[in-house]
């Protein structure tokens, strides 16, 4: 019992470092950091759109009511401050025929409401600016447009936190796992991609890169080192009909960086195979990218994925996604570099080859016998 922990345990811990070490994860998000950054971070401020957009929702909604509650708590000082001066505060015992600013401030907490009721527009009727004093016009205007902006902004911004296409990539889904097994008489790595809305995504093109740590002849250490992967389905890899789930594969031929690799030294390899699907999603005309990632621990050599799509008797299509990443075990060679042996040594059976060193030599015969 003790040994049978101790081994989920050190996987479990194997599992994590391996979370860590990727540069993206299962759901698409990038671990990456950046340090050292000399610019300064009022950089940001300046395309504030795109740093309210990308911040997390609770900071949002923090943004959000901190500046409702602080612009109306600043313009009622503002109110209190024109009231005091004015001498229209109780404290200052007006006389019955003093026209103040604004009718019914009496303190702080009413030229506080006041500033809620004027920038929302609620206008109850039980305070009002007079046409007595020109400051308080003028403010009644400032306010005004400034909580026009800020509605503007924030609302805005909450819109378009809404509707990101990010959500929309939420929907698309890969295979836990990626498989290689022959296809088409090829060697090929296949991965399961699924759009689990009725909704298409338009002009989708799907791609991959794989990233490894190369040294260059010179010597140069580059880490991250990215070589683009090529992936197909029968019909292309352009403006996919997205309707039911598609398996996409790479041919791993003589070109691809998969060929030197085989079954027994397939997790003994050092990479990340990212794989991107882009597309405009139909109901909004928003572009999106969905990005997964796969290690060696995650391709599995020798199988392929279970059916997932039937017909039923009635005539419907059915994707039962139970079996999505579902994989079958088939015989597979274990390298491509076996594979394509195997068939040139094929091909040579069938064909037959000169050998112009060959010299037939005639031997004539001579008989003893005399006659």
């Amino acid at each position: 019992m003790f040994s049978y922990l101790r081994e989920r345990f050190t996987s479990h811990l194997r599992e994590r470092s391996r979370r860590r070490a990727r540069l993206v994860s299962k759901d698409g998000r990038c671990n990456i950091e950046f340090g050292n950054v000399e610019q300064s971070r009022f950089v940001f401020l300046i395309d504030i759109w795109t740093t309210i957009l990308d911040l997390r929702w609770r900071y949002k909604m923090t943004i959000f009511i901190s500046a409702f509650l602080g612009s109306w708590f600043l313009f009622g000082l503002l109110w209190y401050v024109v009231a005091y001066i004015h001498k229209d505060l109780p404290e200052f015992n007006p006389s019955i025929n003093h026209t103040p600013c604004v009718e019914n401030i009496n303190g702080l907490t009413s030229a506080f409401l006041f500033s809620l009721e004027t920038q929302v527009t609620i206008g109850y009727g039980f305070r009002c600016v007079t046409e007595q004093c020109a400051t308080a016009i003028f403010l009644l205007i400032f306010q005004s447009i400034l909580g026009v902006i800020i509605n503007s902004f924030m609302c805005g911004a909450i819109l378009a936190k809404i509707s990101r296409s990010k959500n929309r990539a939420k929907t698309i889904t890969f295979s836990k796992n990626a498989v290689i097994s022959k296809r088409g008489g090829k060697l090929c790595l296949l991965i399961r991609v699924a759009n689990l809305r009725k909704s298409l995504l338009i002009g989708s093109h799907i791609y991959g890169k794989l990233l490894r740590t190369t040294i260059t002849p010179e010597g140069e250490t580059i880490i991250l080192d990215q070589v683009n992967i090529e992936f197909v389905v029968d019909a292309g890899n352009e403006n996919l009909f997205f309707i039911s789930p598609l398996t996409i594969y790479h041919i791993i031929d003589k070109n691809s960086p998969f060929f030197h690799m085989a079954a027994e030294t397939l997790l003994q390899q050092d990479f990340e195979l990212v794989v991107f699907l882009d597309g405009t999603v139909e109901a909004t005309s928003a572009t999106c990218q969905v990005r997964t990632s796969y290690i060696p621990e995650e391709v599995l050599w020798g199988y392929r994925f279970a059916p997932i799509v039937s017909k039923t008797k009635e005539g419907k299509y059915r994707v039962d996604f139970q079996n999505f990443s579902k994989t079958v075990a088939v015989e597979t060679p274990h390298c491509a570099f076996c594979l394509y042996n195997e068939k040139e040594a094929k091909a040579k059976e069938k064909k037959g080859y000169d050998n112009p060193g060959f010299v037939l030599s005639e031997v004539s015969e001579t008989s003893d016998t005399k006659m």
